[in-house]
């Protein structure tokens, strides 16, 4: 794929394709998420970073980044090649703690913006004379609007550009003595004891068109450098290798088992430059080497900088990599966004069938009479000989919460238990047990609407009662009176069997009948609605985690939709190719 010839379709599938990539989240402890979190933050890092901006503008200067282990000596050789000291080396480790991009100052303009690494703030260096170490022309301010001018000594002191709390940031130089066409970006270490550091190393490798991989003699068989060659391999990206510091009196030997294991790895192919033990390479040194000693690395660079078949080929390579890497890497995301939909859904099932449960023992004991019980029941004995009706409606309300109380925690602790034994809810138990507090409390909130709503209705029966036969007697009865058979006709069971029949001598059989049916719906609201609050909030802690459902077929598609009009692409630029040979 010729990213010159790039149509925008082929753009505007990336840009889907990235925006599913960002909505994916993976926040079950499954034994695949970390790995998934990392791959779609890398993929994220990738087409934010290089691809789209790469296919959108592929007249841009070719970005080389400079990355490598601690103590590898990157900023010496970024030093070395522009020819002056835009980046400190040092013995302290890590040195590098703000990236630094160099480039010839008619490039400023694609890097000042945010079409790469938007991520990071621009910091402007201005031009300055050698005398101050970091360029020509004194006192030249090329600052972009909105770029800050950078404070050496804030890094020195370890102050806000390299804080680990700061915002990111990227340090700007230019310096002519690049060709244009040409940056170079010093990055953090890839091993650095500061976790930012290594994020930040990482997103900028992700955002290069050449990754120039810089290694010693001491510590080239190490396996930070190289899972970062096997990546590069995989993703076909356009590589070269440096190994720096190696001592004369070994040079042959360490450059040929570093060729043999290059060979062996299948990066046969890959250009290596070998760069000797100097005075310079040492931390008290200038932090430039001999110009004889990089004149290889900077040639390769430039030919391919400034040759337009080798910039488009190199760039071309990187980017193709990238997108045919997606063949593989979208389908494993899109596996373990499944793989946490069918988690959520398990856990949350198991919530839902402890509640069922729940839900059938209520229904059960209500039919059965248990609420008419302990006290209930008895208030219920004394109402035929002058019990008053509010105490019985008081006893019947208790004993509901109650029942209702008992059913939610032996839900929650179904549930409780089913999670503990699955690995899935490992971050979930806490707060679930959290939002299970207090249950008891919100179902008598939940009772006391219902017995409330009650006697409006039974209230509501009575006044309609009054104008049929028997209304005498049912205006001469208390609105209490009605509430309270009804409660005990809906929540005794067989042991309140007498208690239609005397609403029904109150009120009259047809009036009773109609409130028992409206008592008996309104009832099962109110227990629905006790019983769902629980157990909405026992998965409160699960639904915050936004584990959508649709995630895994919209990367699925997505990429489907890159792969036909990649090949697309492809097939209209054979054609073309036909078409100007024949």
């Amino acid at each position: 794929m010729a990213t010159l010839d790039v149509r925008p379709r082929l753009l505007e599938a990336l840009s889907v394709l990235r925006d599913r990539v960002d909505a994916a989240r993976f926040p079950l402890p499954l034994r695949g998420a970390p790995r998934a979190r990392r791959n779609r933050s890398e993929l994220l890092a990738q087409l934010d970073d290089y691809v789209i901006p790469r296919l959108r503008s592929p007249q841009a200067p070719l970005l080389a980044v400079i990355g490598g282990s601690t103590g590898a000596g990157k900023s010496t050789l970024v030093n070395s090649l522009v020819g002056r000291r835009v980046s400190e080396a040092g013995v302290l480790r890590p040195t590098t703690r703000t990236p630094v991009l160099v480039c010839h100052p008619d490039d400023q303009r694609w890097f000042a913006g945010q079409r790469v690494l938007p991520q990071l703030t621009r910091v402007w260096v201005p031009e300055q004379d050698d005398g101050g170490g970091h360029g020509e022309g004194a006192g030249a301010d090329r600052r972009a609007p909105g770029e800050a001018e950078y404070d050496y000594e804030e890094e020195a002191a370890g102050g806000p550009y390299g804080s680990e709390q700061a915002m990111p940031t990227v340090r700007i130089e230019t310096d002519p003595a690049l060709p244009s066409g040409l940056a170079l970006l010093d990055a953090p270490d890839i091993d650095s004891l500061v976790a930012g550091n290594r994020e930040l190393a990482a997103e900028l490798i992700c955002a290069a068109d050449v990754w120039v991989l810089v290694t010693t003699a001491a510590r080239y068989a190490d396996a930070v450098p190289w899972h970062l060659l096997r990546t590069a391999k995989e993703y076909d990206v356009t590589l070269v290798t440096v190994l720096d510091r190696v001592p004369h009196q070994i040079v042959t030997d360490i450059s040929a088992r570093y060729a043999e294991m290059l060979h062996h790895a299948g990066l046969g192919q890959v250009p290596r430059f070998t760069i000797p033990e100097l005075p310079e390479s040492a931390g008290g040194g200038s932090g430039l080497l001999p110009a004889t000693a990089v004149a290889a690395l900077r040639g390769w660079l430039e030919r391919h900088a400034q040759d337009p078949v080798a910039r488009r080929a190199a760039a071309d390579r990187t980017a193709s990599g990238v997108i045919a890497s997606l063949r593989s890497r979208l389908p494993a995301l899109a596996g373990a966004a499944a793989a946490q939909h069918a988690a959520a859904l398990r856990l949350s099932g198991r919530v839902e069938e402890a509640y069922e449960q729940a839900a059938e023992r209520v229904r059960q004991e209500v039919a059965s009479g248990e609420v008419l019980a302990g006290d209930a029941r008895a208030h219920w004995h004394g109402h035929g000989s002058g019990g008053r009706p509010e105490e019985l409606l008081d006893a019947l309300t208790q004993g509901l919460t109650s029942l209702l109380a008992c059913a939610v925690e032996e839900a929650d602790e179904r549930a409780a238990e089913s999670w503990r034994r699955d690995p899935a809810a490992e971050d979930l138990a806490e707060p679930a047990a959290a939002a299970a507090e207090g249950a008891a409390d919100r179902i008598g909130v939940t009772v006391r609407r219902w017995r409330r709503c009650l006697e409006e209705l039974a209230e509501e029966e009575r006044g309609e009662a009054r104008g049929g036969p028997g209304g005498e007697r049912a205006a001469s009865a208390s609105p209490e009176e009605s509430a309270a058979l009804l409660a005990a006709s809906l929540l005794g069971g067989r042991r309140a069997r007498t208690a239609g029949e005397n609403l029904a001598e109150l009120l009259g059989a047809q009036a009773a009948l109609r409130l028992c049916d409206r008592g008996s719906r309104l009832l099962a609201t109110y227990l629905a609605r006790a019983l769902d609050g629980e157990r909405e909030r026992r998965l409160a802690p699960l639904d915050r985690l936004a584990v959508p459902p649709e995630q895994q077929a919209e990367l699925i598609a997505a990429l489907s939709v890159l792969q036909k009009e990649t090949q697309r692409e492809m097939e209209r630029m054979r054609e073309a190719e036909r078409v100007v040979s024949g």
